[in-house]
């Protein structure tokens, strides 16, 4: 079976902790997509911007990692987790 969408897993992952950030994302799907052209920082918080714009995630908080860059905290929202019960099927699912 191949691999999800990118925008999907970071959906599907989300599903799985409290919260996260794009490095946490990324840490998370480095496995699976560690080798893809696009796993870049900028795209995974465009992601999650994204998932947020669309109501499936929330910001909980942000702060500067220990480099003085920001870091956006993000956890699932109920139609978020209702969007990985409806579209990612269960072999995917953590």
């Amino acid at each position: 079976m191949g691999l999800l969408p990118a925008r999907t897993a970071v959906l599907n992952y989300m599903s799985t902790v409290d919260e996260a950030d794009t490095q946490q994302v990324m840490l998370a799907l480095k496995s699976q997509y560690g080798r893809e052209k696009q796993f870049t920082e900028p795209l995974f918080l465009e992601h999650l911007m994204s998932l947020e714009c669309n109501g499936y995630l929330e910001q909980t908080g942000y702060d500067l990692d220990e480099l003085g860059n920001l870091r956006i905290r993000y956890k699932i929202t109920e139609d978020g987790q209702s969007a990985v019960e409806k579209y990612v099927v269960k072999e995917f699912r953590h």
